[in-house]
């Protein structure tokens, strides 16, 4: 192996094992956030009773992957008569069924991990293919060290992979305008993974099946070219092609335009077809029979959007979780921005969220690679996949009535790492070095944070020290702390009175932190520790805010939860 190639490869490697040292750290030292109760307890109704009862509102793949890892997590059998709610059934399925809370939780939580691995090596290959071997690394760099895809790629959630399988269709569409009869098939089957994870990837779905289409268009136009060539050349350096992309392999004859039409059009349907194929393959691997019973009093919301639901060709209880979606969009929810409570969602929060929790250097790249893919002429083919569907889903995302955390954009440090690879394009020495020096500030920025990627906030707020300051939810405290609590109590005020306010779905008993609810008595016999979850503090109450006027801070716990003295 030459050299060059060997070191490469150790870069890679390096690269990717960081990333994958933080993520079991951070999955090893966390305890359930608010969501993967849910999660879990749905993937063992799944494997145990196939019923798709429980979190309808999201489709089955996600949790299906987690009870592959669950089936080494000797989880005891769940009552199928079981009464009460999704929530309760989590609780019960961790702490209250004489399971191991911590093994179950890891044993879906890896899964999760080695999919965001592999999902870097796509972010590599993709940024090779446009970019060539140095914007690959830059790429997967930025990637690896995202606080934000490190933060969620630990959890047992669906946020990441179905962002992750999304961007994998678009790699495999893009390289599909050179060999379409083995990528875009790939792509349908990517495409509906992302569909059978999340029903937020739908509106990448028109982008991405048009994107076939003009794959094959592009494919054929240059089938009687290809076949004046004897054979392909031996290296795409230098020429206007992506690097790693080889030479059509269909047939040579080259088609007229009613023929290379009709193709593109074969070509959409055909990936269409195939995404909707793994939807229903997915349902009936949970229940062959789809036995399936509305949720009383669903709204219908009539219109362009209730007739878009009717007609989507997915299995019943596909398009009734979409209704169960819009139902939950019809609330209002608190939000938190720049110390600032509110009622409501205001439209510019996940950016400005954004721009709080991603590193500066990176923010920098993306937006230095995405007018490199504007103004570069022969860049712009790739533009296409990969700067539309960030918009569309942005915009659609910052539509949304929860401003809980810019989990709900965590497609766009994977497309944009991408992006910013083709920096590296650039043949100007000055840019090359300053490329180097804002991915060396990302690595530093992500580093520095370890172990607490969910609370991270960049240098210009603060950093995450600060990040409660300006941020709240899933951005700093899902509820993520508890076991780090019960240390710290331990440790630092063994015997002393505990009064706790938290927010989360963990049971503080189990991890044996014995407090008192300081809601349930008058506020002067509220004496010695006070614990408030940050996110409780950043909405707080007239009476919490009562309790922390006449409190001391004195200490925090994973920089999601505040110790106060009374």
């Amino acid at each position: 192996m030459p050299r060059r190639r060997l070191l490469y490869l150790l870069a890679v490697v390096a690269i990717l094992g960081q990333m994958a040292f933080a993520m079991v750290t951070t999955a090893m030292q966390q305890t359930p956030t608010i969501d993967e109760p849910v999660y879990l307890a749905t993937a063992e109704v799944y494997t145990q009773q196939h019923s798709l009862r429980y979190n309808p509102e999201h489709p089955p793949l996600g949790k299906l992957i987690m009870a592959a890892g669950l089936a080494f997590g000797g989880a005891h059998e769940l009552d199928p008569a079981y009464p009460g709610s999704q929530t309760a059934l989590g609780r019960t399925l961790l702490y209250e069924s004489g399971n191991n809370p911590f093994r179950l939780l890891m044993a879906a939580r890896l899964p999760m991990i080695l999919l965001t691995l592999l999902f870097g090596l796509v972010v590599l290959a993709f940024a090779r293919d446009v970019a060539g071997p140095a914007g690959g690394l830059v790429a997967l760099a930025l990637y690896a060290f995202s606080p934000d895809v490190i933060a969620h790629g630990s959890l047992a959630t669906l946020d990441v992979p179905a962002a992750g399988m999304l961007l994998t269709a678009f790699w495999l569409a893009w390289r599909g305008r050179k060999r379409p009869y083995r990528y875009l098939p790939l792509a349908g089957l990517a495409l509906g993974a992302a569909l059978a994870t999340r029903a937020s990837a739908l509106p990448a779905v028109p982008l991405l099946v048009l994107l076939a289409a003009w794959s094959m268009w592009q494919a054929q136009r240059a089938r009687p070219a290809e076949a004046e060539v004897s054979a392909p050349p031996a290296d795409a350096a230098g020429t206007d092609e992506p690097a790693g992309v080889a030479v059509a392999d269909e047939p040579r004859s080259g088609p007229g335009l009613r023929g290379r039409l009709l193709a593109s059009a074969g070509a959409a349907v055909g990936t269409g077809l195939i995404a909707v194929a793994v939807v229903w393959v997915v349902y009936l691997a949970v229940d062959p029979h789809l036995r399936w019973t509305p949720p009383a009093n669903l709204p219908h919301p009539g219109g362009l959007k209730g007739l878009a639901v009717d007609w989507l060709p997915f299995p019943q209880a596909y398009r009734d979780g979409i209704l169960m979606q819009f139902k939950l969009e019809l609330k209002t929810y608190n939000g938190f921005l720049f110390g600032h409570a509110y009622k409501g969602n205001l439209w510019f929060y996940l950016p400005a969220a954004l721009l709080i929790k991603t590193p500066l250097g990176m923010l920098v790249l993306w937006a230095v690679g995405g007018l490199t893919m504007i103004f570069i002429p022969r860049l712009r083919a790739a533009a296409l996949y990969l700067l539309p569907v960030s918009v569309v889903l942005l915009v659609i995302a910052m539509t949304g009535s929860r401003d809980y955390g810019t989990r709900y954009a965590i497609f766009l440090p994977m497309f944009l790492a991408v992006a910013a690879g083709t920096v590296t394009l650039i043949r100007v020495r000055w840019v090359q070095v300053t490329t180097a020096l804002l991915v060396l500030f990302v690595a530093v920025s992500s580093l520095r944070t370890f172990p607490y990627y969910l609370p991270y906030s960049n240098e210009a707020f603060g950093g995450t020290a600060r990040t409660h300051l300006n941020l709240h939810d899933s951005n700093v405290d899902w509820g993520q702390d508890l076991a780090r609590l019960s240390q710290k109590l331990k440790t630092d005020y063994p015997g002393e009175k505990v009064w706790l306010i938290y927010k989360g779905s963990g049971v503080p008993a189990y991890y044996g932190i014995r407090s008192s609810d300081p809601y349930t008595v008058a506020p002067e016999q509220v004496h010695g520790i006070l614990v408030v979850s940050d996110s409780r503090v950043a909405l707080a109450t007239v009476r919490l805010r009562a309790l922390l006027s006449t409190s001391t801070e004195i200490d925090q716990v994973g920089y999601s939860m505040t110790i106060y003295r009374r």
